[in-house]
């Protein structure tokens, strides 16, 4: 994985959206953050992946986030990555549910976590039983 130079006092323009969870509403969310994302010159195939990436996060959270009304996207663009995160506030699924999980494995689901993983740099979760779950991804700018 690509790496970013940290810089102490970087420059980050913040975009925030807040779409219904529900599935309708997806494509609002790939798009928006397929403009942030344009912004900061990635290219076509970089910008198809962050887009499909954001459509498993938040079809992620319709699925798992019960009784949560909206999902919150936050875009911070920095000078050399995009940082995108993808929060709902419903009752979520149980930390240790979030996992890579061997391609072998024919249950059906959880191939989301799994492609997230592979289309973006850095992936984390914060998980919590009563007030949601928040994933972050980070997309490097490589020039």
């Amino acid at each position: 994985m690509n790496q970013p130079v940290q810089h102490p006092e970087e420059k980050v323009d913040v975009v925030e959206l807040r779409v219904p969870c529900k599935a309708e509403w997806v494509a609002l969310a790939r798009l928006s953050v397929a403009a942030v994302a344009s912004r900061l010159h990635f290219s076509i195939d970089e910008i198809e992946d962050i887009k499909l990436a954001v459509a498993e996060a938040c079809t992620n959270a319709i699925q798992h986030a019960h009784g949560s009304s909206y999902i919150e996207i936050r875009c911070e663009a920095l000078p050399d990555r995009l940082r995108i995160s993808v929060r709902d506030h419903g009752r979520g699924t149980r930390p240790e549910s979030i996992q890579s999980r061997d391609l072998d494995d024919e249950r059906v689901g959880g191939l989301g976590v799994f492609l997230i993983r592979s289309l973006m740099d850095d992936v984390q979760y914060d998980v919590h039983p009563e007030n949601g779950t928040q994933l972050v991804m980070t997309k490097n700018l490589i020039v």
